[in-house]
């Protein structure tokens, strides 16, 4: 994690969240929608629903919508709001905020905050409640900046096999960010936490009504005081240089590097720290894999009841080809560059290979800038196919702690922490 220019920050974010009346606001959150995303992307028709086999497609199926700051996305639901990047979004290292997925659970979510009257509280077993407003923020505390993927636990849900209940993510519910703010620790220094504190919930705008029965109107999560995470975590005031798209949790959100999304708390304004564990359905009964190796199951032993389950943590590590997409063919003989993303909760990535038979054969890529642990890695591997017919390149990463993808799916109810080996068919034909 780095320093950042603190006058920048307070200049430019100050001057274009001047601009914007003191708030930003999602003016409309008018949709368009448009055709299905793979028929826009391949030319073909696909169905609009895919089971109950593994969706075959990188993407999921919805249609292109249009949102308040943001480019066309794919739509899973609008309530709560879930909008997915398209693939070829992933062939740089950061993520545009205009493109970022977007994902809530609750449907009452704002769509405008006042920055006159929003603060952000430190409050619960501390000395000294506090209250911060954004421009506090930037000026009392040092800046900070960290590039990190943020990745929803339920991206490529829609592998497993059987089909799981949830959205039904291909493989765009994810994104990478050169986030900007205040170190979570230094406001907890500030707030001073009291001895017997045993974690730090978080807490934003969002509220609804939530699942039928389980009180669960309000969006929280906690993470355990004694977790390093909350070492490494920031407040995040700024996204790739710019104020963070309403959608994405303007005006501060709660950045964990290495982190599935769910702790990610957008329009954070309350960090609490309780002197009890949480008992709140988002963390005691949601969004938990079970304590197995790679969080696998099998439908039966959930029936059973004899699977015991905890909190989902950090990210596996993950690959992915994003060009060429397989969508036009390649003249035999011609030498095409695979490029692609890899990424690892864990630790670095720091190699990355491709296959051209399946998965039977790999030869190393060559690695891209390192932008940090949990960043993106872009990778990139010239590829020159010598006959003709149809091949399934596959591409998988290994992080600097040894953890490699594995080449066997994982299923478990919540249809969490997918990371397989990915494959493309490619079709290569006559250059004559």
């Amino acid at each position: 994690m780095s320093s950042n220019g603190r006058e920048l920050s307070r200049r430019g974010l100050l001057k274009l969240l001047g601009a914007a009346g003191g708030g930003l606001a999602l003016a409309g959150m008018a949709e368009g929608v448009g055709a299905p995303a793979q028929e826009a992307a391949s030319g073909a028709a696909v169905k609009s629903f895919t089971g109950p086999g593994a969706n075959p497609y990188w993407n999921s199926v919805g249609p292109y919508v249009n949102e308040a700051q943001k480019a066309p996305l794919i739509l899973l639901t609008d309530r709560p709001v879930q909008l997915e990047t398209p693939r070829h979004y992933f062939r740089t290292a950061f993520t545009p905020n205009e493109a970022f997925y977007v994902r809530w659970h609750l449907d009452g979510i704002p769509n405008s905050v006042d920055l006159n009257s929003w603060k952000l509280n430190i409050e619960g077993n501390v000395e000294k409640p506090l209250s911060f407003s954004l421009p506090e923020l930037m000026e009392k505390f040092k800046a900070v900046s960290v590039a990190a993927v943020n990745q929803c636990s339920g991206n490529s849900r829609s592998r497993f096999q059987p089909r799981v209940p949830g959205g039904q993510w291909g493989n765009g519910a994810m994104g990478n960010a050169m986030w900007t703010g205040v170190r979570l620790r230094e406001l907890l220094d500030a707030a001073k936490v009291k001895a017997g504190s045993v974690q730090v919930q978080v807490q934003g705008l969002e509220t609804g009504s939530g699942p039928k029965g389980f009180g669960s109107n309000r969006f929280l999560k906690s993470l355990e005081i004694t977790n390093p995470a909350l070492d490494e975590a920031v407040v995040a005031y700024s996204m790739n240089g710019e104020p963070l798209p309403v959608l994405n949790g303007f005006p501060v959100r709660l950045v964990v590097p290495g982190y599935f999304a769910t702790y990610w708390m957008k329009c954070l304004t309350w960090i609490r720290v309780l002197d009890k564990a949480d008992e709140n359905f988002w963390v005691k009964t949601a969004y938990r894999v079970p304590d197995t190796p790679r969080g696998n199951t099998t439908p039966a032993e959930m029936q059973a009841g004899t699977v015991k389950t905890v909190p989902i943590g950090r990210l596996a590590v993950r690959s992915f080809l994003i060009s060429p997409d397989g969508g036009t063919k390649i003249p035999a003989g011609m030498g095409v560059m695979l490029r692609g993303i890899a990424f690892s909760g864990q630790g670095r990535v720091v190699k990355v290979e491709v296959s051209e038979d399946d998965g039977k054969n790999w030869t190393a890529a060559k690695v891209g800038e390192d932008y940090g642990p949990y960043s993106f890695r872009t990778w990139e591997a010239l590829w020159t196919p010598k006959k003709t017919g149809r091949y399934s390149v596959a591409v998988r990463a290994t992080d600097e702690k040894g953890n490699t993808q594995p080449d066997e799916g994982v299923w478990n109810p919540g249809g969490y922490l997918w990371n397989r080996i990915e494959r493309q068919e490619m079709v290569v034909g006559s250059a004559g």
